[in-house]
């Protein structure tokens, strides 16, 4: 019979049992590199290390990464002082997992150990699986480097003393969850109350982790209190909240806290819920209107509530079955009852609230859908730890931010992701599934080492998570392997592959749990929930395809005929017909392998964890294994930037497809002709200056790609002036075939085009709840005020070029600049014509003036003052000269105006006579709202021209390459001009908080830099 030990063995350190004189280190060629960051809007350094220790095969990108987030800066006793080797930083933590383990009684010998220890470092260097970010942080300070910290108010679960008691440091346990659920009574005071919710909460944001509630407890505007009087309603108290969480931030950073903030859909604010973030967004833009700064963390967002929190609704069954007869019953009725007070209740149309809801969804991408009888018809403990089946307590109630770890309230779990395009051997053309399966058995192990020596930040989720004991086991990288493999990812073989794939992560999962329970034992509250378990188990197996279904005569434990314990649904199943005709058979015989060995071990032995696996959004984390794709999402774009080690940045198209086409069959020369499509430069010859200018990087018309193969490589978002992209169903088939093999939920978002309607959203919505999916995001591009645009340049789109941040505009610049072979100054010459600004900021007289070339284009700008010989004027000739330059050698004036935006000096304050300035923060920010009013642009402006068009807030600008015709007036300050609009789609998100690169994607149901890995999340 297997037992933990035999899972412990050599699989990738071999080599160390011939060689004696080897160390896990010695399997690595190691190099040196430096590593330097800096803010892209202010230039602050924010990393500067010399001479770093990295696996030769590691990118700049994952060594910069690694680096910034992860090495310990201080404490570290060596001569620097801080981490400087990849090394260092896989021993702490590995080194702490043995021990854990050892401690726990898993691990039995010094030789056990030290297989486990050399088989985890081999494949954390190797970049095959890594722990979420409280791990990178936290563990192995102490038992390393003797950084123990003072007292933080964690706790734990002595299982001596048979309580929980607070730990005596910081460091010597590790606080390794990423992922917390908050429950919350309705009182003012106390435990579990509101107040207590400020204090709790504020603990976990400091931290940098992410909290997630269900609300609904609380009772409604109006409702009777007991003093006397009435509610001021669960809404007061969400604002309230919401202010403390973006005053905390997360991790004491600039970074928005992450928080999740649920509601069941019969609460009687619900409808004030649905549209609150909607409301907040029309602000949002009106304040835009005013010249407010739009950007996620600008001065507009910061002005209004609701900005710190994913909103979710809980729908139930029950309504979503009255939706879904709408059509035959449009007066479908749900009651919103009173949480404590009848009085209140009322009767709301349905469809009322499925239109408030899918409006707003597609609004502003708030609030999400989560099924909560979904969630809990795979609930493996619903007797939570009191044995009380069923009851709201001992429900699952709400998620983590963002919406993969679904369990008890006050619980946690701590996270992992394996990096599954690791296992392709591209020689062999085959996935190696024993080594997949080792690794996955091997991070199971340090999941539950993290929970054994853990800490964590309240007594109750010590206690629980000692008592359930949840680890959340994921993947990364799952579109780099379908491509390779030759699948679209919106494909039946790739889903089933996909799900094939998960389930064996899942099942093997629990089978390694059920031998830890057969060594050391169940989690506590196992006995009480077994029966609960084990039916899950089974539900998993049969959609693994491990079991056959229930017959249909079996009615006391078949729901409806669908042939699973207590499901009204039939989940999408893994088809091993595909599998075997896609000669994947091997992955076929595992996937049912496992999980009939999880659910035999599990009836002998029982668990050690309550839940294994979720689907996490992996956005760190993934950077620094250097995966192509995050999660379960399909690629983002076909082009990447690849970062190089003496700085800058090289444009490159995404590697993996290069290894797909020759899969696939194509020549060398072939594959290189479609390479060099998706990478196609147009030269250009503009007024003596040579340019190449990158096209958009789309790969349907590639010469010899042949059509039945385009949609392998089909990515999130149309390339470009393409026209594919992974269609909205795409996403939810994936998601829908993924979720029942996996204990936890799946964070993902599903892209919808501008043009989509409601109608859109509520398809998507109601076929999810039919597909069994838990819970899932919605996003419409466009539908953020703060969104910005990519920078591809065509003529037939309605974008313009002010849309786009200071960094994507640079970055264009840098771009057009790869061809020029020179730089040359063209001075005007003779009379021109310009426009001066006169503006007083407080009582200091500044006159601007704006001079243009014949062609229109502007060449100089000097600033002047009243103030005749002072040092003031002396700082003000030296600045015209400085930015006249700039302009004569054709550096665009977009950009000079975004370098000089919002810097804050003396004098600064209101201005006077300027009809359109009222207010600037300097000297610096009155040029820069003086350009844009050149330019046609009012949006940064306090007030705007009569004719100004206050829908799009902005008119038409040009770039310096255009040719402004007789558009010119000179007595005119805000003519408008028509200049190139801009092709493309959604391609970067809002500015990241930690480095001001406006390189953040979305990543689930998060955000994520493309530069620094920072994330709004959790992980």
């Amino acid at each position: 019979m297997d037992s933990i030990h035999k899972i412990i063995k050599r699989y990738y350190t071999k080599a160390l049992e011939k060689d004696n004189s080897l160390t896990v280190y010695d399997l690595f060629k190691w190099k040196k590199v430096d590593v330097f960051l800096k803010d892209h809007k202010s230039g602050k350094v924010l990393v500067d290390m010399k001479e770093l220790e990295f696996p030769d095969h590691y990118s700049q990108n994952a060594c910069d990464i690694i680096a910034s987030k992860y090495f310990r800066k201080a404490g570290v006793p060596n001569e620097c002082g801080y981490e400087n080797s990849m090394k260092m930083v896989a021993h702490r933590m590995v080194n702490f997992w043995c021990e854990s383990l050892s401690d726990e009684g898993i691990i039995k010998s010094n030789e056990e150990k030290q297989i486990f220890y050399d088989e985890m470092v081999y494949a954390l260097l190797a970049q095959m699986y890594a722990p979420n970010s409280p791990q990178w942080f936290n563990t192995g300070l102490a038992q390393s480097y003797d950084i123990k910290g003072s007292k933080q108010g964690n706790y734990y679960y002595n299982k001596k003393l048979n309580k929980v008691v607070e730990t005596e440091d910081n460091y010597s346990r590790t606080q390794a969850s990423a992922c917390f659920i908050l429950s919350i009574e309705d009182k003012l005071l106390g435990a579990h109350s509101i107040s207590d919710q400020y204090a709790t909460e504020t603990k976990l944001f400091k931290g940098g982790s992410g909290t997630g509630t269900n609300f609904s407890s609380i009772r409604a505007k109006g409702e009777k209190l007991s003093g006397g009087g009435v509610s001021s309603g669960l809404m007061s108290f969400l604002k309230g909240l919401d202010r403390n969480a973006g005053a905390i931030k997360s991790g004491g950073t600039t970074r928005r806290a992450a928080k999740m903030v649920c509601l069941d859909v019969d609460h009687p604010e619900i409808m004030d819920f649905i549209t609150w973030k909607a409301h907040e967004e029309d602000k949002v833009r009106a304040l835009g209107k005013m010249g407010y700064d739009i950007d996620i963390d600008g001065e507009a967002y910061e002005t209004v509530s609701g900005q710190n929190s994913n909103n979710s609704i809980r729908f139930s069954h029950e309504f979503m079955k009255k939706v879904e007869n709408l059509s035959k019953n449009p007066e479908e009725t749900i009651e919103l009852s009173g949480r404590v007070d009848n009085s209140i209740n009322q009767t709301v149309n349905v469809n009322t609230i499925w239109d408030a809801f899918n409006n707003s969804a597609w609004q502003c991408a708030d609030p999400a859908p989560q099924f909560t009888d979904t969630f809990n018809a795979w609930h493996t403990c619903p007797a939570g730890e009191d044995g009380e089946y069923n009851a709201k307590h001992n429900r699952i109630n709400s998620t983590n931010p963002c919406g993969e770890y679904a369990f008890l309230d006050d619980s946690s779990c701590n996270l992992a992701s394996i990096n599954v395009f690791k296992f392709y051997d591209n020689n062999k053309k085959d996935i190696d599934l024993h080594g997949y399966i080792h690794v996955i058995g091997m991070v199971q192990l340090i999941l539950e080492a993290s929970i054994h020596w853990g800490q964590f930040p309240t007594e109750d989720i010590a206690r629980k998570t000692y008592m359930f004991r949840a680890t959340g086991l994921g993947l990364s990288n799952l579109a780099s392997l379908l491509m390779v493999l030759g699948y679209p990812y919106d494909s039946e073989e790739a889903r089933n592959i996909s799900s094939a794939l998960i389930g064996i992560l899942t099942g093997y999962s629990y089978f390694i749990s059920s031998l830890m329970a057969k060594e050391v034992g169940t989690f506590i509250k196992y006995d009480i929930n077994k029966v609960h378990m084990l039916k899950v188990i089974r539900n998993h197996a049969k959609v693994a395809g491990a079991m056959p279904l229930l017959s249909s005569l079996n009615k006391e434990l078949e729901d409806e005929a669908s042939g699973f314990e207590g499901l009204n649904y039939k989940p999408i199943m893994v088809d091993h017909k595909i599998l075997k005709k896609e000669s994947f058979s091997n992955i076929s015989e595992l996937l049912k392998k496992c999980w009939n060995e999880a659910l035999h071990y599990g009836e002998e032995f029982g668990y050690r964890n309550a839940q294994v696996s979720v689907i996490a959004p992996t956005g760190t984390i993934s950077f620094a294994m250097d995966c192509g794709a995050t999660s379960i999402e399909p690629f983002f774009s076909h082009i990447v930037y690849k970062k190089l080690s003496g700085g800058g940045m090289m444009t490159v198209i995404n590697p993996v497809i290069k290894m797909a086409l020759n899969n696939l069959g194509y020549t060398s020369e072939q594959i290189k002709d479609i390479m060099d499509y998706v990478l196609e430069k147009e030269p250009i010859d503009r007024d003596g200056y040579k340019y190449e200018k990158l096209l958009d990087g789309k790969i349907e018309g590639a010469p010899h790609l042949k059509e039945e193969h385009i949609a392998i490589f089909d990515t999130a978002n149309k390339c470009g002036s393409g026209e594919r992209f992974i269609t909205p169903m795409g996403h939810v088939l994936m998601v829908a075939s993924i979720t029942p093999l996996i204990s936890g939920a799946i964070s993902k978002t599903v892209n919808l085009p501008k043009e989509a309607t409601i109608e859109d959203f509520k398809d998507v919505v109601l076929t999810s709840w039919r597909l069994g999916i838990k819970g899932i995001t919605l996003y419409r591009d466009g539908s953020k005020a703060s969104q910005p645009l990519n920078t591809s340049l065509n003529s037939d789109k309605d974008l313009k070029l002010e849309d786009l941040t200071y960094d994507q505009l640079l970055a264009k610049a840098k771009e057009l600049q790869k061809g020029v072979k020179y730089s040359r100054r063209d001075k005007p010459i003779g009379i021109r014509r310009g426009t001066t600004h006169p503006a007083q900021i407080n009582d200091v007289k500044i006159y601007t003036t704006v001079n243009r070339r014949e062609s229109g284009e502007i060449s100089e700008i000097y600033i002047t003052t009243d103030r005749e010989g002072t040092t003031i004027m002396g700082l003000l000739n030296s600045l015209s000269k400085a930015l006249s330059v700039m302009l004569q050698h054709h550096v665009a004036p977009q950009d000079i105006a975004r370098m000089l935006r919002g810097q804050k000096y003396e004098p600064y304050g209101f201005v006077q006579k300027h009809p359109y300035i009222k207010y600037v923060s300097s000297i610096s920010d009155l040029i820069s709202k003086v350009i844009d009013i050149e330019l046609g642009d009012f949006s940064k402006c306090q007030v705007k021209p009569e004719n100004y068009d206050i829908n799009t807030n902005r008119t038409n600008i040009v770039s310096t390459s255009d040719i402004i015709e007789d558009q010119i007036s000179t007595n005119n300050v805000h003519q408008t001009f028509d200049g190139k609009k801009i092709e493309g789609d959604r391609v970067y998100g809002s500015t990241c908080p930690n480095c001001s690169s406006s390189r953040m994607v979305r990543n689930g149901t998060c955000m994520v830099c493309l530069d620094c890995g920072s994330t709004t999340g959790c992980s």
